[in-house]
């Protein structure tokens, strides 16, 4: 092959390369729902033949580089109000709502924990306690709302379990997570935390992972919800025709798959 055929054929590919990766979607997601939208993904590629790429990490953090210019598609979070800040600011379109989440504990087999006695557990100076880092994560924000409802079940609770509890992921200065692994499952194994209050969905990816650790259902009384917000943060169609397919019927199914509830109505 004649060498300026070589060279014109590489930089057609690299031509190609480069639009391929203009056309992916740029999805930027909580980090909770990177299996989900992972497989949500691929099953759009599979039906419309775009790319979609993820981006994924704890909600505040995101949307600090959104604010800040960093150019994505799509915005999903585990909360309403990341997205909203964003379409406040003039970042991104409409938010909807659409999928559900709440409050596990994971716990350690090495901890008697039920959940009659989680409550008094966590209270427990000799158990650790490990969370999420709030206003960075969500998850953290959840956990706090937690605690302020187990002050009307116990006094003083909502001090005491703020002030006892391990930040030990989703924030700015958080060691990042290990690859390919469940970050919460990980630090619980290796004793970094007894109890763990995550996502429900979180716990039963930690627990596929280390089946001997315990997903504790949280009590009624101290039961917190968390809803996910959508958002498109480009112009471009395929953004719109990928925050439709997560809202289609299929899209829904897959997050059904993965533990998540449907949007409330």
């Amino acid at each position: 092959m004649k060498p300026r055929l070589i060279v014109a054929l590489v930089a057609a590919m690299a031509f190609t390369s480069a639009v391929n990766a203009e056309e992916a979607v740029r999805l930027y997601a909580a980090g909770s729902l990177k299996a989900v939208m992972t497989d949500i993904g691929a099953a759009y590629t599979k039906a419309h033949g775009v790319a979609v790429k993820g981006e994924f990490g704890p909600s505040g953090l995101l949307r600090k580089r959104l604010a800040e210019g960093e150019p994505a598609d799509v915005f999903a979070s585990a909360n309403m109000a990341h997205p909203q800040a964003l379409h406040k600011a003039g970042k991104s379109g409409p938010v909807t709502m659409f999928a559900r989440n709440r409050l596990c504990a994971l716990t350690s087999p090495k901890v008697e924990v039920t959940t009659e006695t989680l409550l008094e557990r966590m209270l427990d100076p000799q158990v650790k306690l490990g969370m999420s880092t709030p206003k960075a994560d969500p998850s953290g924000d959840y956990a706090m709302a937690l605690y302020d409802k187990a002050e009307a079940l116990e006094p003083g609770a909502a001090k005491a379990l703020s002030d006892k509890a391990l930040r030990l992921t989703g924030g700015p200065d958080s060691p990042p997570p290990p690859k390919d692994r469940v970050v919460y499952g990980v630090l619980v194994d290796e004793g970094e935390a007894d109890i763990f209050l995550t996502y429900c969905t979180n716990a039963l990816l930690a627990q596929k992972e280390v089946p001997s650790l315990k997903i504790v259902q949280v009590p009624e009384a101290l039961a917190v919800g968390a809803d996910y917000g959508l958002t498109v943060a480009s112009d471009r169609a395929e953004a719109h025709k990928f925050a439709d397919y997560i809202l289609s019927d299929k899209g829904q199914a897959l997050l059904k798959q993965h533990g998540f509830a449907p949007p409330a109505p």
